[in-house]
């Protein structure tokens, strides 16, 4: 007796067992499925899935904020909103510290266009204070270089604040830069990484974080040393506030590099002029003592916010929660509820228009049914814009269709017909663009519906309008089904159509989402409108199969 019938195990030709054997072929036949499809999964995933995945991101991300201002942000945590007044001097030196860096970076007006989205003229606040708060510290730079003129060389501050390798490297690179232009060479050696000296954070800790931000700013975005150029004024603001705050015991104490200069200029800070951090940024700009500018910051320093939902249905987000948008800035639920309107209106205008020219290719020869179809499709083959622009000299007042109403007599001459820059012009176009996209199923589904139905029905004594409602008519539902949601959902989210023809009453809500993502480049608020309209068409979506059920929808067959 074989081992197989001892342990009662099926086995196949390689004496392998039959179970695990079939297992391996189906993994074999998943593997091969999954490799046909994958380039049509990867391209699914790239232009359909990611860009969705990006806009949900963009509509809540507010990193802007968090990251520009990051010490302001810190700052404001603990400052009372509800108090009425401005932060304090400590707020107002780490907005310092943080727009000094971002207007060296180009960032600051980003920032400022950002928050200028909650609060109207923040932009050019933050604008006019980044050109502003590079002079603040020049106060300081003057004092300094009057003390000694070794404060005004590049040599001083690395020998003072970096370390010797790091002074070493940079003279060599230097070096070797010099050496190759003079050969006439390309030199691409990137310049040495920043060290501080051993124990200068300690002693001068402010002094440490400006400086290391000013070599690493040449490093990176100049492709320089620190010995290319004179420290950032903030460095000069930072060594003052250090040496005040540094006991004279510890400056004394100190034996490395500059010394005796760092001791000098820590006897005579006491008696350098100085000035408040907060009445340099309001002489720079008196919106700065506005409360609400605070508050606008400490709202939005968050990483996420639902701000930009809230202003795409008409609320807002400030510093008293979330309140309702002034009336007049009141648009979003008004355009949200005409796409809908509309989008229903110019569905069942295709289904009126296109419902007989669909049975009356099915019902013709099939020569003559492939020749209208041509007609049919014969849009398809012509520019969209073509098409809209077309419809434009159509309809205005001064167009064909006014000229020959006029000239019938149906029309007076002085009270033409507005057709244009409407919501009428808009249902027309839109209906004519989006019709072949509802002919076309219906067209294949009612070419499956067997005339002699239509025969039998008759011939049991009903009536012309008995037979096509109660027998044809139904088996058609089908394709009214998929023209329907072809046509709504595309209409819904059409925008050069309504953009060209719709006026001011005629416009979607997708002509607004252009006009963020292109125009006022408010990304966020383009993404959230965009993410609502992807909810309500996927709510209408699952409403309809609950209603009529998507196993429903036809195409033909």
């Amino acid at each position: 007796m074989s081992d197989a019938t001892q342990t009662g195990r099926v086995l196949s030709a390689d004496g392998t067992p039959l179970k695990k054997s079939l297992n391996r072929a189906l993994r074999v036949q998943k593997l091969r499925a999954l490799a046909l499809i994958a380039p049509l999964l990867i391209f699914v995933l790239v232009t359909f899935i990611a860009p969705i995945t990006d806009m949900l991101f963009r509509s809540v991300e507010n990193q802007i904020v968090s990251d520009t201002l990051p010490r302001t942000v810190a700052a404001l945590k603990d400052w009372d909103p509800d108090s009425g007044e401005v932060p304090g001097d400590p707020a107002f030196e780490a907005l310092y510290k943080d727009l000094f860096i971002a207007q060296e970076l180009k960032i600051h007006s980003r920032l400022g266009s950002r928050l200028n989205y909650e609060k109207v003229g923040m932009s050019s606040l933050f604008r006019k204070s980044g050109r502003a708060v590079e002079k603040m510290g020049d106060l300081y730079v003057d004092q300094f270089e009057d003390l000694n003129d070794a404060w005004g060389e590049e040599t001083t501050w690395v020998a003072l604040m970096a370390s010797p390798a790091y002074g070493q490297a940079a003279t060599d690179w230097l070096a070797k830069q010099d050496a190759a232009k003079q050969a006439g060479q390309r030199f691409s050696t990137p310049p040495p990484a920043f060290e501080l000296a051993p124990g200068i954070a300690d002693l001068l800790p402010e002094t440490a974080e400006a400086f290391s931000q000013f070599a690493d700013f040449m490093r990176t975005e100049e492709e320089e040393t620190a010995l290319d150029d004179e420290p950032w004024t903030s460095v000069y603001s930072a060594l003052y506030r250090d040496l005040m705050a540094a006991p004279e015991a510890a400056i004394a104490a100190y034996s490395g590099p500059q010394a005796d200069l760092l001791q000098e200029a820590r006897t005579a800070v006491p008696d350098f002029e100085s000035a408040s951090r907060k009445a340099q940024f309001l002489e720079a700009d008196e919106d700065w003592g506005d409360v609400s500018v605070w508050q606008t910051i400490r709202v939005y320093s968050p990483r996420y916010t639902p701000g930009y939902f809230l202003n795409a249905v008409d609320k807002q987000l400030g510093p008293d929660g979330i309140t309702d948008q002034p009336e007049t800035q009141q648009i979003y639920l008004m355009l949200f509820k005409r796409t809908l309107f509309m989008s229903l209106v110019i569905t069942a205008s295709c289904i009126l228009l296109g419902y007989p020219v669909a049975w009356l290719l099915a019902n013709l020869r099939m020569r003559t049914a492939n020749l209208l179809m041509i007609l049919v499709l014969l849009p398809f083959w012509t520019s969209l814009l073509v098409r809209t622009s077309a419809w434009k000299v159509m309809l205005q007042q001064q167009g064909v269709i006014n000229d020959v109403l006029v000239w019938l007599g149906l029309v007076d001459d002085a009270n033409r017909l507005i057709m244009i820059n409407n919501q009428f012009g808009t249902i027309v176009a839109m209906t004519h663009i989006l019709l072949p996209f509802m002919i076309l199923p219906l067209y294949s589904v009612m070419q499956t519906i067997n005339p002699s139905y239509l025969r039998a029905a008759k011939s049991l004594g009903a009536t012309n309008w008995t037979a096509f409602w109660r027998v044809y008519f139904p088996q058609s539902v089908p394709g009214i089904g998929a023209g329907s949601i072809l046509v709504f959902i595309l209409a819904i989210g059409y925008y050069i159509t309504p953009e060209i023809v719709g006026g001011t009453t005629g416009t979607f809500i997708s002509n607004r989402i252009a006009y963020h993502i292109s125009s006022s480049l408010n990304w966020g608020l383009g993404a959230a409108l965009g993410a609502i309209l992807l909810a309500a068409v996927l709510i209408l979506y699952w409403a309809y199969d609950r209603i009529v059920g998507i196993d429903n929808v036809k195409l033909g067959g």
